[in-house]
């Protein structure tokens, strides 16, 4: 369709759109360039932005660096005791298990489970009265050949004496000493059976043989039980004092041997399971004969007296051997050791507050301190806290804590002052309202 074959309709809407072509190109192309110039405003606030922040930082940061805060310590001449931590088992010096030695029922049981009793308390009876019955037959068995003995003797002097004036044959006087003599041996068999027969008696009695604590019992009144039972009829264990088994490495041996035999005695200590809680205290004086090829120690018995019973048998504890003190020792706080590729070393504080590592040569240590044989003298300041970014010829600060240390006694101070306060005038506000007297002063300024 053609200029001239269109319509009028057409004609129209054809210059309408060539008329708006014009304003919306325009307006297109501004908005391209307000995209074009955002995107580069955020290249460059990307760019440049960050780079500065980055560049402050590693600035601020190698201003903080140069000056590496550190706690100190100041090796010190001090006592230190050399302790050695063992692993050992509580067992009684005495433990007994109490088992019948005669046949019979149980009688009676005079005591309660987990009673303390003493030495020579009768624990329990078993039936005597066959023993004693026994026991009485024996004695009559003895009076009678004891009567028939004196008899024999008095013939025996009578045969001797007509021996003597001829008028009786020798043979007759001879066998009557023999007579004499069967009778004593008989006299004798019979007092045996006696003493026998008597001890069967006592031992119906059961009898405590220690001072210590009684154990679940095993029978009750009316069993019977045999000489010898097994299993027994209970335990008794003796509960003061009481020991502690425990085993020293034979590298540790010698030292301890040493001292032990300077001293006579060492304290031990024992510890709970955990090793955080003292139970007692107590010494050691036996060291046993040989080494343990299997696992190399040798066992050692401490002796506690036990007397709160806070060690109970078969219990684990951790003794702590007190072999010896060492008097004028150079001591540094454990925690400023450090170990590198040529052994033990410290991060000492030179005057110029820069740090330098030495070499040291440790000796004893425990919990808190170590002993320097070799390396620092005393006074010098040793780093304790602080290392892990240290670097010889670092430079240092210590921190003063001793202002914290007064603020925050002056807090305390200010603290308490003010609970006094509180208290006296809680006091003081509660007194009015405790008193009833219509005439107390309060009562009456109040009328």
């Amino acid at each position: 369709m053609d200029q001239q074959t269109a319509g009028p309709n057409d004609r129209l809407t054809n210059s309408t759109a060539q008329s708006s072509s014009p304003p919306a190109r325009a307006r297109r192309r501004w908005i391209l360039w307000g995209i074009v110039l955002l995107v580069a405003l955020l290249i460059l606030f990307a760019v440049f932005r960050p780079h500065g922040a980055t560049h402050k930082h590693s600035r601020g940061a190698a201003a903080d660096g140069s000056v590496q805060p550190v706690a100190v310590a100041t090796a010190h001449i001090g006592d230190m005791p050399v302790i050695f931590q063992e692993i050992g088992t509580v067992v009684p010096v005495t433990n007994v298990t109490i088992t019948p030695r005669v046949n019979g029922h149980i009688a009676a049981v005079y005591y309660q489970e987990g009673q303390h009793v003493h030495k020579g308390d009768e624990l329990e009876l078993i039936d005597p009265r066959p023993y004693e019955a026994t026991l009485a037959q024996y004695r009559g068995t003895l009076a009678a050949d004891i009567a028939q003995l004196e008899k024999a003797r008095v013939d025996n002097a009578r045969y001797q004496r007509l021996i003597k004036q001829n008028s009786t044959s020798a043979m007759t006087a001879r066998d009557q000493e023999f007579t004499v003599q069967q009778l004593e041996g008989q006299v004798e068999y019979d007092r045996a059976n006696v003493r026998n027969a008597e001890l069967n008696v006592m031992y119906c009695h059961i009898i405590a043989p220690v001072d210590g604590r009684v154990g679940i019992r095993v029978l009750d009144m009316g069993n019977y039980v045999t000489a010898g039972q097994s299993g027994g009829l209970t335990i008794l264990t003796q509960m003061q004092p009481i020991s502690v088994i425990f085993t020293v490495p034979q590298n540790q041996l010698d030292e301890v041997a040493t001292h032990l035999r300077e001293s006579g005695e060492l304290t031990v200590e024992a510890w709970n399971s955990d090793n955080t809680q003292k139970l007692a205290t107590g010494t050691v004086k036996a060291l046993d004969s040989q080494i343990d090829t299997s696992t190399g120690t040798v066992r050692m018995r401490g002796i506690f007296a036990n007397e709160d019973e806070r060690l109970f048998p078969n219990q684990f504890v951790n003794p702590h051997l007190l072999v010896t003190t060492l008097h004028n020792a150079l001591l540094i706080p454990g925690n400023a050791l450090q170990t590198g590729p040529d052994g033990r070393f410290v991060y000492r504080v030179k005057s110029d507050m820069t740090v330098e590592t030495v070499p040291v040569t440790v000796g004893a240590t425990n919990n808190a301190n170590a002993v320097i044989q070799k390396g620092l003298n005393d006074g010098d300041r040793v780093v304790t806290d602080g290392v892990s970014h240290l670097r010889p010829g670092q430079k240092v600060s210590i921190p003063d804590t001793s202002s914290a240390a007064k603020q925050t006694s002056e807090a305390e101070q200010q603290t308490a002052g003010q609970h006094r306060r509180h208290r006296n005038g809680q006091q003081s506000s509660d007194a009015p309202q405790k008193t009833n007297d219509p005439s107390s002063p309060a009562d009456t300024g109040n009328h």
